[in-house]
């Protein structure tokens, strides 16, 4: 963390050389839609992300625009047509279409009701043009508590029978799967994702790499190993990444401001660089406000690994 850049030089950056950094070398960068602006309508919200100068987002439909229902059942693709033409006129694109649901829930009609929900999504990615529909693994709890069955080969189990249900979806859709793995949810390890990708066996499943999310109280000192171990395990995989930070509260990370925390970001980004050039960075926890002094922050390190 000895190369970071302080907040007060962030903050004497001129944004032309903001600007000149987010369009340089080797990374795009970009954010969660709902980080911009407040739940809104369609032209309200995308104005706001063109305003930013945001090219690349992670799109919550339910979150970021108000007026419509997207859960399973609603969808027409006179809307998702919609979307992507009001997308398109503001050169937005959308990098990952989240729909973040629980496929390990207990409650069978919950479950199915939300891998419903995910394969109508893949069908506006593919009108929209998304990367790639992007969900979590779920915990095994119809509350998302954090319990210890969603540690056991049950709910592992539970995992695979829906995403194999959403695979063979995707597969006839064309449409790619991102998975993303969380220290307290079914995937919560690199070993488990590497199993995963395994058992799935589909080119149409690939992962979102959140460093932060695979670091726990108990491994959050050996950070550079749990990084080096998703990309020698599943690197070939990854084709896109959150970033973050986070800080310790009672033992617990809890999520902070990029730059702010205990995250270290050079073994990411060298691992990026070298293995990874141009991927998709989508910032999370950041702020209108803060967004083009995070990318600045983040190209720094990026330069000088």
């Amino acid at each position: 963390m000895s190369d970071r850049l302080l907040a007060s030089d962030r903050a004497k950056m001129r944004d032309a050389d903001r600007w000149k950094i987010e369009e340089g070398a080797g990374m795009n960068y970009g954010m969660r839609c709902h980080d911009i602006c407040p739940k809104g309508n369609v032209d309200t919200v995308l104005d706001a992300v063109k305003a930013l100068g945001v090219g690349q987002i992670q799109l919550a439909l339910g979150k970021s625009i108000a007026g419509y229902d997207f859960g399973p059942g609603h969808y027409s693709p006179g809307l998702a047509h919609m979307l992507a033409d009001k997308l398109r006129e503001r050169h937005i694109h959308v990098a990952v279409l989240g729909c973040y649901i629980n496929p390990t829930d207990p409650d069978e009609e919950k479950r199915q009701a939300s891998v419903a929900k995910f394969i109508e999504h893949l069908k506006y990615a593919k009108i929209m043009g998304a990367d790639m529909v992007g969900t979590e693994t779920g915990r095994y709890s119809s509350s998302f508590a954090v319990v210890p069955e969603t540690y056991t080969e049950e709910c592992y189990r539970l995992l695979l029978k829906s995403m194999r249900e959403i695979v063979a979806a995707a597969e006839k859709i064309g449409v790619i799967v991102g998975v993303e793995a969380v220290h307290d949810h079914t995937l919560y390890s690199p070993e488990m994702m590497r199993r995963f990708l395994d058992d799935v066996g589909s080119p149409m499943v690939e992962a979102i790499l959140d460093p932060v999310n695979l670091i726990s109280g108990e491994n959050y000192q050996d950070q550079e190993a749990v990084i080096g171990r998703a990309f020698r395990l599943y690197g070939d995989k990854i084709t896109m990444v959150h970033v973050k930070d986070f800080r310790l509260e009672e033992g617990r990370p809890i999520f902070e401001h990029v730059g702010n925390g205990l995250f270290c970001y050079e073994p990411l980004l060298a691992w990026l660089k070298k293995e990874k050039p141009y991927i998709t960075m989508l910032l999370e926890n950041s702020t209108s406000e803060r967004y083009h002094n995070d990318v600045a922050y983040l190209q720094k390190i990026y330069q000088q690994v």
